[in-house]
């Protein structure tokens, strides 16, 4: 494999080992026509022509082709320039050595999906595209939770309560459990509100509709605010 002829050193740069004259007679031979550097964003990578021209519309491959349209400099041992990031580079070079995508966890879909289509890689955006709508389809489906209240407030401040409710909090459902004291020469009114609010775990994603759990749950206690005026009128 290409990334076995070398070694990385401290700065992320790769250091190639020494060769003998004799080998330095063949590099100049064939291998020089086989292999290929890379300055990717000051890292060094080490590949085969054929490997760059897996996508003929690719800029790799006009690269490799040494294209006389295509504007590329290279540094000082001849390592064709490209400003661009090599940490994302990585995976855009071996999907075209072994046609798999393969992705360490921290890195983003997105963030190789921007080099892919830097790189004008067909193939590859599809791919990238196909997992990204994947997994923002696996993440939307994810149930809500919800957490409920239950408040207990007097007629007067049933309207501004309802009124003032924010942060996401819903009303579910009025129950009245009579009149309780006496102000003045008006009965005051009790009531027992119910409200509800949804939960959203971020790395996740949000869900509008709530579950099949949620629903059994607000009816589990809408039945219980039920009973405790049931309870509280006797």
């Amino acid at each position: 494999m290409a990334e076995n002829s070398c070694e990385t050193s401290g700065s992320g740069h790769r250091r190639y080992p020494a060769h003998s004259p004799g080998d330095r007679n063949v590099s100049a031979g064939v291998g020089a026509s086989k292999w290929i550097r890379l300055n990717v964003g000051g890292t060094y990578f080490l590949t085969t022509r054929q490997t760059l021209c897996r996508d003929p519309k690719s800029f790799l491959y006009r690269l490799s082709q040494a294209d006389p349209e295509l504007d590329s400099d290279k540094d000082e041992t001849g390592a064709y320039l490209i400003d661009r990031d090599p940490t994302y580079f990585g995976p855009v070079l071996n999907y075209l050595r072994h046609g798999k995508l393969v992705l360490n966890r921290d890195l983003a879909e997105e963030g190789v999906l921007e080099e892919a289509e830097f790189y004008n890689i067909t193939s590859l955006i599809k791919l990238i595209k196909d997992k990204i709508r994947e997994r923002d389809c696996k993440t939307s489906q994810v149930p809500v939770k919800h957490v409920y209240r239950v408040l207990q407030c007097q007629e007067e401040e049933l309207t501004q309560m309802v009124s003032t409710m924010s942060d996401g909090w819903k009303f579910e459902q009025l129950v009245s459990i009579g009149s309780s004291y006496n102000y003045g020469n008006e009965d005051q009114a009790e009531f027992l509100c119910v409200v509800s609010k949804e939960l959203h775990n971020q790395s996740y994603g949000t869900n509008s509709e709530p579950s099949e759990k949620a629903k059994v749950t607000r009816e589990q206690v809408c039945r219980l605010v039920e009973l405790l005026a049931a309870s509280a009128a006797f």
